[in-house]
C-alpha cells in the first residue's frame, strides 16, 4: 500500500456536523476499498486566496492515508462528485506525519510569517516605552522628503 496526503475543501455554507458527515463518508470509501486513514485533521473554517464557485471561505480537512491506489482513486472521484466539495488534492509521499500539521501547530495565535505579537496597529510593540529611548536630538538628524528626496532637516 501507498502513503498519501490528501487535503479537500468544502462550501462554506456547510455546517460543521455536515462536514463530519463527509470526513466520515470519505473515511469509509477508503476502509471499504482496503486502505486505513491514520490521521484526520479538520483545520475548519478558513479564507481562500481566491474565490472557488463564488465562495470566499472553505472548510479545510487533511487526511493521511495508507491506501492503495485504487482506493485514493475511489475517494477522489466521489469528491468530484459531490457538490459540497470545492477542491481536492491527494500527494503520494514517503512517511506520513507524525503529531499536528504545521497548520495546526500554527492555529494557537501565532503568525504564519513568524513575526510575532504585533500592537493594535500591524505593527511591532518591541521597542519599548518612549521615554527609555531618549529624545530625539540626541538620536542624529531627522530625514524629511522634499520633492522625491531626502534631505536632512535643520
Amino acid at each position: 500500500m501507498a502513503l498519501y496526503e490528501s487535503v479537500w475543501i468544502a462550501r462554506q455554507e456547510l455546517s460543521t456536523t455536515q462536514v463530519d458527515a463527509l470526513i466520515e463518508r470519505f473515511k469509509g470509501v477508503i476502509t471499504e476499498n482496503g486502505g486505513e486513514v491514520k490521521k484526520v485533521e479538520n483545520w475548519g473554517l478558513r479564507q481562500l486566496t481566491y474565490k472557488i464557485k463564488k465562495n470566499r471561505k472553505g472548510h479545510f480537512v487533511l487526511f493521511n492515508l495508507d491506501t492503495p491506489p485504487a482506493a485514493k482513486d475511489e475517494m477522489e472521484r466521489q469528491m468530484r462528485l459531490d457538490e459540497d466539495i470545492l477542491r481536492s488534492l491527494s500527494v503520494k509521499v514517503d512517511e506520513l506525519e507524525e503529531g499536528p500539521s504545521a497548520v495546526m501547530q500554527n492555529k494557537d495565535g501565532d503568525r504564519r510569517d513568524g513575526r510575532g505579537d504585533r500592537d493594535g496597529r500591524g505593527r511591532r510593540d518591541d521597542r519599548g516605552p518612549r521615554e527609555d529611548r531618549g529624545p530625539r536630538e540626541d538620536r542624529g538628524p531627522r530625514r524629511e522628503r522634499s520633492e522625491g528626496t531626502e534631505v536632512a532637516a535643520e
